[in-house]
């Protein structure tokens, strides 16, 4: 005759296959029928965690930590308040988790620091380190960290020091000897070695780091791989939301910008119910997408909302500056942040500093950027900084009168982005292809390539850059006439400027139903299908001037 299962071990198995909320649920009622071993108390505060429930989490790793000491298990002790340290930095409750780091540092001093937890104790000082501009400090701190891991053969320590080794290598401009280190700690997680939260923490914090030395490859094969592991466990919050984000990022490079906004959507509920690392990237990649379909109000909404984090949305923000003509705010704000940014996040700024420089009319600081870019790009084998190198190159040579020199560096840059299947950036290549063209006195390749530019910007509903291309490629010609009236001609003018409906409405006093139907007879008297198409007629016949 078989026992039954009891409520503990039905815990335990669900936790070994990744069934959180049934392993959260056995658990909690094995602890309400008869009380849990402080070891399981520790699963369960990270099966409440994962699941996005704090409180109960907090709860359950206090009273393992108070259950350890209390058998003369100071080592235990000492791993839960550590591991409490950890998770209240990671969720912003920075008093709360230094009364926990006094609270460990004592437990790790009572035994002569001869265990894992003093280990853990240093990856928080070493976080700040790195994100407060001492790389080098965190370097030696992430160092330690990993000795002792390998000291004692704790996996998860050995693991989260290798992260933040390689991540301060990066940080400090050595961006192949970080993504060396960061393979490796990939290596122990894709073989599954790995606890749960640090499996994620480091998952998320690794594709972050390829964004940040833009290693597109490297990117979205662990994005595919982070994508599958919160698949596996649908019911997890911890970490699904980052989850979101790094897809987002990615639908919007590959012109797939509705799905970024869906992915980004899901990111802001994640961020809510339990993944409050995923917060500024929600926001931001929401901003990114109405930035670049022209929805100031909307976009300018996000990035505040991204701000709020305490990170600052660039350089989103200020390349939608340049697109409202507030160039020289947009100059201010890109050279501040570039001067005060460490090697990596200077290096990843400097693209969009070229184009700000640029609409500001200063081809010597564009130069000069884009130059600092190249160098760097030029010891990578990475495609995406050969494609921006390769972009700003191009974009400076216009500046310059050069159009030969734009020819060749755009062409270059559009056969990358074009491998890389990123259309956007790809037809912003042809539009400067164009325009060497036509520096060169070949208008025919010119106008091909602008209208194979307004074709994709139309298509993903670039409206801005749709605007741009028109306005470069326009005929001096036009009689200005229109089958318009004077009041569709005023919606017209805000169509084109991205502008959807309800703001319509709202700057012209009208209801939304009353400027969807001026919309609708717009598009039947222009005989076009979409208000892309109608925003291209307009420009093309001068209707706007």
């Amino acid at each position: 005759m078989s026992v039954p299962a009891t409520a503990l071990d039905q815990g335990r198995s669900a936790y070994s296959e990744h069934r959180w909320s049934e392993a959260l649920e056995c658990l909690a009622r094995a602890d309400a029928e008869g009380g849990l071993p402080a070891e399981d108390l520790e699963t369960l505060a990270s099966v409440a965690m994962l699941l996005g429930k704090d409180s109960q989490g907090e709860e359950y790793l206090t009273r393992a930590h108070d259950d350890f000491l209390a058998m003369g298990d100071v080592p235990g002790a000492a791993r839960c308040a550590a591991w409490m340290v950890l998770y209240l930095m990671d969720i912003g409750e920075s008093s709360h988790g230094s009364a926990w780091m006094s609270r460990a540092t004592q437990l790790v001093e009572s035994m002569n620091g001869a265990g894992p937890a003093e280990g853990y104790l240093l990856i928080p000082s070493a976080l700040g380190a790195l994100y407060h501009g001492s790389p080098a400090k965190s370097e030696e701190l992430f160092t330690r960290a990993l000795g002792i891991g390998r000291r004692f053969q704790d996996r998860d320590l050995m693991a989260l020091g290798q992260l933040g080794l390689g991540t301060a290598r990066l940080t400090l401009g050595f961006p192949d000897e970080g993504l060396q280190l960061l393979d490796g700690v990939m290596l122990s997680v894709t073989a599954g070695g790995i606890s749960p939260i640090p499996t994620g923490i480091i998952y998320c914090a690794v594709i972050g780091s390829c964004r940040l030395a833009y290693d597109v490859r490297r990117a979205r094969e662990w994005t595919t791989s982070l994508e599958r592991w919160c698949g596996d466990r649908p019911d997890m919050v911890m970490f699904s939301g980052q989850c979101q984000n790094h897809r987002a990022e990615l639908f919007i490079l590959h012109g797939a910008w509705d799905d970024a906004l869906d992915a980004a959507r899901i990111a802001q509920d994640r961020s809510r119910r339990g993944d409050p690392e995923a917060l500024y990237g929600a926001w931001y990649q929401q901003g990114e997408v109405l930035r670049l379909r022209g929805d100031w109000e909307a976009a300018e909404a996000a990035y505040a909302k991204a701000g709020e984090t305490g990170f600052e949305p660039l350089p989103g923000l200020a390349l939608m500056r340049v697109a409202q003509g507030r160039i020289s705010q947009a100059q201010a704000m890109m050279r501040r942040a570039v001067a005060a940014a460490d090697p990596a996040n200077r290096y990843r700024l400097l693209p969009a500093l070229v184009e700000v420089e640029l609409a500001a009319k200063d081809a010597g600081a564009a130069r000069e950027a884009a130059d600092e870019f190249s160098t760097r790009a030029g010891e990578s084998v990475r495609p995406l900084e050969h494609a921006l190198a390769a972009q700003a190159e191009a974009g400076v040579f216009l500046a310059e009168s050069r159009p030969l020199e734009t020819l060749a560096a755009a062409r270059k840059a559009w056969r990358i982005w074009y491998s890389l299947e990123a259309p956007f950036d790809a037809a912003r290549c042809r539009v400067l292809v164009g325009r060497a063209c036509a520096g060169l006195g070949d208008q025919d390749s010119a106008a091909m390539e602008f209208e194979a530019a307004k074709a994709e910007f139309s298509g993903l509903g670039a409206h801005p850059s749709l605007r741009d291309v028109l306005e470069v490629s326009a005929s001096p010609a036009g009689s200005g006439t229109s089958p318009l009236s004077a009041r569709e001609l005023e919606v017209l003018r805000l169509v084109a400027g991205g502008n959807p409906n309800k703001a319509i409405a709202r700057s012209l006093y009208l209801s939304e139903k009353t400027v969807a139907h001026h919309v609708s007879n717009i598009l039947t008297k222009l005989s076009v299908p979409s208000r892309a198409a109608a925003t291209s007629y307009a420009y093309e016949h001068r209707l706007l001037d």
